[in-house]
């Protein structure tokens, strides 16, 4: 018997994004102008955000998360990354989620990330 929280196995632990949408690369943008304050690369390129949803309204919604669930920022993350991507012209609304799972970790970095930190 499985218990029914658990994800069917197969399925991605991580919800696909909306990268078909023509605003998709300017969320992405907007998103890596934010910081982690501790850490000196955006939270796009750090692996945090995990799912940028469009709908055909231009709503937005991000589901993302922090490096760890004791983040200092963790009550101000959100709507810094709300604001920014609320500044990308025909975006209508935001939402912002934060999830623990999966749980961040350093291998969801990007190249750029893990050389600019001194990883590779």
């Amino acid at each position: 018997m499985t218990n029914a929280a658990e994800p069917l196995e197969g399925t991605p632990l991580i919800k696909p994004s909306s990268t078909d949408h023509p605003l998709y690369e300017d969320v992405i943008g907007a998103c890596r102008t934010v910081y982690d304050p501790e850490i000196p690369v955006n939270i796009y390129d750090l692996g945090l955000v995990y799912t940028v949803e469009i709908n055909s309204e231009n709503s937005v919604h991000v589901i993302m998360s922090l490096t760890a669930p004791g983040c200092p920022v963790a009550g101000e993350m959100p709507g810094w990354v709300s604001d920014a991507v609320s500044a990308v012209p025909g975006v209508k609304e935001v939402e912002v989620d934060i999830t623990w799972e999966p749980q961040w970790g350093m291998d969801m970095m990007s190249d750029e990330a893990r050389l600019e930190l001194g990883f590779m």
